[in-house]
């Protein structure tokens, strides 16, 4: 079963969406732990998950148009259970320090 905990930063993004925004995120991410059930590669491609670019270890997440959010996963992930780390949830503004 996949393992997920949240950055400082990410409850202080968190509040800025609007409820229906966040329900929009939240299905998003029961999607995405569908997804690291079955293994880290077979993340739905609508989901758009990514690298972002000029970071090792930080990986973004599509969950609406102008959606996003930011991860890493945990140096105690293991394949058959990952650990994620949620950095940043907003428009693409969290690219300025994801």
């Amino acid at each position: 079963m996949p393992r997920y905990s949240q950055s400082h930063r990410f409850w202080r993004d968190y509040r800025k969406p609007n409820e229906a925004q966040r329900q929009l995120f939240r299905a998003a991410v029961e999607e995405f732990v569908e997804d690291l059930k079955v293994g880290p590669d077979e993340i739905r491609p609508s989901l758009r998950v990514k690298k972002v670019h000029g970071t090792p270890e930080v990986w973004e997440m599509t969950w609406a148009d102008d959606g996003r959010a930011t991860f890493e996963y945990a140096e105690d992930s293991r394949e058959d259970d990952p650990h994620v780390i949620w950095r940043r949830i907003g428009t693409h503004d969290v690219f300025r320090a994801p």
